[in-house]
């Protein structure tokens, strides 16, 4: 068994970015999923940390799926699935055009407008017409197949759509598990996902499994308010980090 040789601080940072990814699964605080591929990023390339995260990602959204399926919202998908596609497409296309510090760079950038989104969050009161599903769906895959962080383009759209609670859960599980499964591909031709970094995923599936069980625990324990404002600053400061480290 062969793992990828990375320094004792980066593993740290995967280990920690998996329990996180867990814990976002679990239905706690779910923006922390997306500070998962850039806290790696400050250590090990950006997408061979996307990389490492994709089978943990298609594992959860195997459970998750089969818990809400039924309840989707079919109209829904099929609206934006022709949007996340051209997003992976123009994501795979870029990312093969830059360097490593080039998608830092552009990590870092989608990280501070994350920060952003997290502090403005999209009223519900006012509905969106159906045809913003195609640029909300591009951004969805393209921020997804960067930094699996497909999320606030997604609700920028699913949440004026006014969709019942469980609806809004169930058709958000297909359509991640969706693209996920978009991204397989590509990762594997870029050289992302191989039999090394399948090696390191799999030992991360239990510490990933002990951050779904702890978001499900804190759900109803620890205040959610709290850990956005936490997510937003950490959010911030790990963009300019990204920044910078592609800068200088």
């Amino acid at each position: 068994m062969m793992l990828p040789d990375y320094t004792w601080i980066a593993w740290t940072l995967i280990l920690l970015s998996t329990y996180l990814t867990g814990v976002s699964k679990g239905g706690f605080a779910g923006g922390f999923g997306s500070l998962s591929v850039p806290i790696m990023a400050l250590a090990i390339g950006p997408i061979e940390a996307a990389g490492l995260l994709l089978p943990l990602l298609l594992v959860m959204d195997g459970f998750t799926v089969k818990a809400w399926w039924g309840r989707q919202d079919g109209a829904e998908l099929r609206r934006m699935t022709p949007g996340l596609t051209l997003g992976v497409v123009i994501g795979t296309l870029l990312i093969g055009r830059l360097d490593e510090n080039g998608v830092r760079l552009l990590l870092g950038v989608i990280s501070l407008l994350f920060a952003v989104y997290m502090v403005v969050r999209p009223a519900t009161g006012h509905p969106i017409a159906p045809f913003w599903a195609l640029p909300a769906g591009a951004g969805c895959g393209f921020t997804s197949f960067l930094a699996h962080a497909g999320a606030p383009p997604a609700n920028l759209y699913l949440i004026p759509r006014r969709l019942p609670k469980d609806i809004f859960i169930a058709t958000s599980a297909i359509l991640f598990a969706t693209v996920n499964l978009m991204k397989l591909g590509p990762y594997v031709w870029l050289g992302e996902i191989n039999l090394t970094s399948l090696w390191a995923s799999a030992l991360l599936v239990p510490v990933a499994w002990l951050g779904v069980r702890s978001g499900l625990w804190l759900q109803h324990r620890v205040s959610e308010v709290l850990f956005y404002r936490l997510v937003i600053l950490a959010m911030a400061i790990v963009g300019v980090q990204l920044m910078l480290k592609a800068l200088v």
